[in-house]
């Protein structure tokens, strides 16, 4: 199979893997997270499924299926179907075999899963215990979530949970918050279940202790996972503004920690350079933000010398379906600086200047009145665009030798679009290699009639071509504009930096009615 260029999302448009943690093992990537449920009622619904990608080819994932039902877990209870798998993360043993801890809604315990394989079916294994053998999250300690696990370079073996948000009884399900930050633990990488050292704190603020920490307006919320470049210790975790993950760094693996700065915002909140706080940052994100927004995940990693953050991404209105995205993210003498949001992702490089590319792959979303902190159930009133896909739910085909699980209906996969593309509405993709791109053709359907304009930059300057829409069909129809050479050429002169990243394409939609969004193809 040949080289394929990378996007985002850079998993199919019907796979929804939120919390995604990355990890190499061998050649490959392989990714652990949640498994939302397109339009769930509720977070991480599906059982853990695995996806991976050659190091050298990141745009070639490859599903490696199933590899742990939540019927597996002795504690996990058969009624209650609203209380989902919540996210994971894999580390590799002493023995070479590989061992997934996660948390099940409703057992206040951390759990361990083990496989041969990185990829694999896991079996269940155990809960991680003190040497007293009881469970932590048995003894009244703050409430056990979103493990993060992490293998030293001395062989010693840590544990981080937490979740420091006091307001919210339907996930604490009266279990106390960890409100002055995250705790660690640190087990015995002989049967990786046993408490050694711990619980405790490591030095990242939380909601209780942060004025003076460094922390303010980042406090820590949730999301521990923890990586280690260059000798230092690097804490990645989602802060209490929820649509950002934060770093926090140390020279110690459980102390000292500091505050370094924000690596990703899925509503591109910070990039202007502006720092905003409580009040202030949610009045913010309502006009500037560049996505509708809602909490964030995901985790650090280097490959050949180049590093990523992996995160994702709200759709459909909710938050209850969120897809994963990365991004190159720029680190120099020990610090890492606020990765911007793209459709090219992964792909180091901009995007071809010719091809056909689905819509989905969108980075920034908004409509003539800004964004929408998402809630986790309900929807927003139609007025902006959004992302959604045809047809339910969809569950791929097993590979061989997994237990096998086709989609129910036997339906073909679910495209995903953009949806509901209306007067002053604005969808953005980041970034082309438009110096050979002579035209651009559209694919949508709806009831519209207006003006779609083709621009190199999000405030509508730099037009580069435009075409007249009107559609008013379900049935999709094609509309095409050329692009000016000359308008290109002059935007690659006037914006530093553009020959090596590319131009970014801005459609901006002025008319009645709206539109659906499918694919679009640069010639």
């Amino acid at each position: 199979m040949g080289k394929k260029q990378a996007v985002n999302p850079y998993l199919p448009g019907y796979e929804y893997i939120p919390d995604a943690e990355p990890h190499i093992v061998g050649d490959r990537v392989y990714i652990y997270g949640s498994h939302d449920k397109f339009n769930g009622l509720n977070f991480c619904l599906g059982d853990y499924i695995c996806y991976s990608a050659p190091v050298d080819d990141l745009g070639n994932w490859r599903y490696e299926g199933t590899i742990f039902r939540k019927e597996q877990d002795p504690a996990a209870k058969p009624g209650r179907v609203l209380n989902g798998m919540a996210a994971p993360d894999m580390v590799q043993g002493h023995d070479g075999r590989f061992y997934l801890y996660y948390f099940i809604g409703g057992t206040g315990m951390i759990s361990v899963a083990v496989c041969d394989e990185p990829g694999g079916s896991y079996e269940f294994y155990g809960y991680v215990h003190y040497a007293d053998e009881v469970p932590i999250g048995k003894k009244g300690e703050p409430f056990m979530f979103d493990p993060g696990v992490f293998m030293d370079d001395d062989g010693r073996l840590y544990l981080y949970v937490g979740f420091g948000l006091k307001s919210n009884p339907i996930i604490l399900g009266g279990h106390k918050p960890t409100l002055v930050g995250p705790m660690c633990y640190e087990l015995d990488p002989a049967d990786m279940l046993s408490v050694v050292h711990g619980p405790r704190h490591i030095g990242v603020a939380g909601e209780m202790n942060s004025t003076g920490s460094g922390y303010e307006g980042h406090e820590f919320l949730e999301a521990s996972s923890m990586r280690k470049f260059d000798g230092k210790y690097y804490f990645i975790y989602s802060s209490l503004q929820s649509h950002e993950l934060c770093y926090a760094y140390s020279d110690h693996p459980y102390k000292d920690f500091k505050f370094g700065g924000v690596l990703v915002s899925n509503g591109d909140i910070g990039l202007d350079g502006l720092e905003y706080g409580g009040k202030a940052e949610t009045a913010y994100m309502l006009r500037h933000a560049k996505n509708d927004t809602g909490n964030t995940h995901g985790s650090l990693i280097e490959i050949g010398g180049r590093h990523y953050i992996f995160y994702h991404r709200q759709t459909n209105r909710k938050q209850s379906s969120r897809q994963a995205c990365a991004e190159e993210i720029r680190f120099e003498n020990g610090r890492f600086y606020q990765a911007e949001m793209t459709s090219c992702g992964l792909n180091v490089g901009p995007l071809s200047g010719k091809g056909v590319y689905p819509a989905n792959i969108c980075c920034n979303l908004y409509g003539r009145n800004g964004t929408r902190f998402l809630s986790m159930i309900k929807r927003p009133a139609l007025g902006v665009p959004y992302l959604t896909q045809t047809g339910p739910d969809y569950d791929p085909i097993e590979p061989e030798g997994k237990r096998n699980k086709a989609c129910s209906d036997g339906a073909k996969p679910p495209v995903q679009y953009v949806a509901n593309v209306c007067d002053g509405a604005v969808v953005g993709y980041k970034y082309f290699d438009l110096k050979d791109s002579g035209a651009i053709a559209f694919r949508l359907r709806g009831q519209a009639q207006g003006i779609l304009r083709v621009c190199a930059a999000e405030d509508g300057s730099h037009e580069v071509g435009a075409v007249e829409i009107g559609v008013n069909s379900r049935k999709l129809q094609v509309f095409e504009t050329f692009l000016s050479k000359d308008s290109i050429a002059e935007t690659y002169e006037s914006i530093d930096g553009s020959l090596e990243r590319g131009l970014p394409l801005f459609l901006r939609y002025e008319g009645k009615g709206s539109f659906d969004l499918v694919s679009f193809k640069l010639k």
